[in-house]
């Protein structure tokens, strides 16, 4: 699979295979228009079917991680296009949840909206001190419809949840740490070479494993315990049955590094 030409975001590649991207629309504060949409639809599609990239790493150029949906399109919708448009960043952020590589989001500004939907879509979080979240949609007489009222909640906990998404207010990075809505705060100086590490340091471990604990985690979540549980005791079984584990398992034993191939 050929990567795309992007207009709306930039990428590259580390030698280590972390895709770094960053949403390009400085001057309009990364608002998902069409176009960003399109393309990050595309970037996602690419990190699961090219083998050289391990992890994504997503942030933004400018002062914003991205402010949310463009607001001149959100203008012509009506409730059949309203439902088109959100059933559309619905899946398109459903694929970043559930890819089977790591994804993390740099946030270094604004997340604000759709913004926020898409942060909280990535597998990690972490933020820079100058990071704003929110969810202000009711403030224009809407909700969030990218997965915000349903993510959001089960990250930050309910109650939390309702009274940012009914204020719309924004909170900043410290209250994002101390909810739980990220895991680490930085100073913006290294806030890419964080993620950057972070991610380095998972991707040593064996993929399927990897992939394993997602799925278990973001499946187990929603089922009762016991459906939950059987769920991970499948995914425990399938590990058992490959290589990553007979080399984990050796490496340990012969208390060197393991050389994890995904097999």
């Amino acid at each position: 699979m050929t990567e795309p030409n992007y207009q709306c975001v930039t990428t590259e590649l580390t030698a280590s295979g972390i895709l770094i991207c960053h949403l390009n629309r400085p001057d309009a504060l990364n608002s998902l228009n069409d176009a960003l949409l399109q393309e990050l639809n595309l970037l996602f599609d690419a990190v699961v079917n090219m083998p050289k990239i391990k992890a994504l790493l997503l942030t933004g150029q400018g002062k914003a991680f991205c402010a949310g949906a463009d607001i001149s399109g959100l203008a012509s919708l009506d409730s059949q296009s309203g439902y088109e448009f959100a059933r559309r960043g619905q899946q398109i952020f459903q694929k970043l949840e559930s890819m089977c590589k790591p994804s993390l989001a740099a946030i270094n500004g604004y997340a604000f909206g759709g913004g926020c939907e898409l942060a909280m879509a990535a597998t990690l979080r972490i933020a820079s001190n100058k990071a704003k979240f929110a969810q202000p949609e009711v403030k224009l007489g809407v909700i969030p419809g990218f997965g915000g009222t349903q993510r959001l909640a089960r990250l930050v906990g309910k109650g939390r949840a309702m009274e940012l998404c009914l204020t719309g207010r924004s909170m900043e990075a410290q209250e994002a740490l101390d909810w739980g809505l990220v895991s680490e705060v930085q100073e913006p100086h290294v806030l890419l070479s964080r993620g950057q590490s972070l991610l380095e340091s998972i991707i040593e471990q064996g993929p399927f494993a990897l992939a394993a604990t997602m799925q278990s985690i973001h499946e187990g979540f929603d089922l009762p315990l016991e459906e939950a549980m059987e769920l991970e005791a499948k995914q425990f079984t399938l590990c058992c049955g490959t290589e990553d584990k007979h080399e984990g398992v050796a490496a340990f034993l012969e208390k060197r590094a393991p050389r994890f191939t995904g097999k």
